[in-house]
């Protein structure tokens, strides 16, 4: 299946929460668009595997993605080495994407920032042609590299270098993480408190998408961060 935009995260969750909107916005143009997890989150406080596939599995179906995927990576001992990246280039090929978005380059937790360079060195290996892979039925992957990388903004306080206009969409990004019951604010639930799981910490997801949108004219906005210099045709897509 070719996509347009692949995303790639750590976590399940960490997409709806740094790119959900975008995610909905770029859907509701018409783009296809996929999510693969490289952990199943197994290290959380909070929730279960089982619970989290199927959180995911709601989440995904809520924005509308094409496929959700998880590479079962282990959490919080993953590498960006060889053999990680050769299971991310494989997902690469596979979906072919025109543009990748990927964890914040550093981030409170530390699977961010690997997350995020296991994602941009597996995205340029993946054009090598050199590099031999295979699919689910053993056949040889074409060599694929994207278009373009961004990074989504997660907990740190990163300056973005585009902001990217999700008025009309924040509402889906809201149900789209709340599909994760577990994680985040339930006055009903039992579980111990943890960073992510109190009220605070979505006023502050809100607050810091009504901040990227006030930034930019709009309601609500999500903000990315770029390696190389982004390039336009057209000064008028720039509004």
């Amino acid at each position: 299946m070719k996509l347009d935009i692949l995303v790639l995260s750590a976590h399940p969750d960490d997409a709806e929460l740094g790119c959900g909107g975008t995610i909905a916005r770029h859907i509701a143009l018409g783009h296809t668009v996929g999510l693969i997890d490289f952990t199943r989150g197994e290290l959380g406080t909070r929730g279960t595997v089982e619970t989290r596939a199927a959180e995911a599995a709601s989440a995904a179906k809520i924005l509308g993605v094409s496929v959700r995927e998880n590479l079962g990576l282990k959490d919080g001992f993953f590498q960006n080495d060889p053999e990680h990246q050769l299971k991310v280039i494989q997902a690469v090929r596979k979906y072919t994407p025109d543009i990748v978005l990927c964890n914040a380059v550093y981030d409170r937790h530390v699977d961010h920032g690997k997350g995020a360079s296991l994602a941009y060195d597996a995205c340029f290996l993946s054009g090598l042609v050199k590099i031999e892979t295979t699919d689910e039925q053993g056949k040889p992957q074409q060599a694929w590299r994207p278009k373009a990388i961004y990074h989504y903004i997660q907990s740190q306080l990163i300056e973005p270098d585009f902001i990217v206009d999700i008025s009309g969409y924040w509402d889906i990004k809201l149900e789209a993480i709340k599909a994760f019951k577990s994680q985040f604010f339930d006055p009903s639930s039992k579980e111990p408190n943890t960073y992510i799981s109190s009220p605070a910490f979505l006023k502050m997801i809100e607050s810091r998408a009504l901040e990227f949108g006030h930034a930019i004219g709009a309601a609500h906005g999500e903000g990315f961060t770029v390696r190389r210099y982004p390039g336009v045709t057209n000064l008028f897509n720039l509004l």
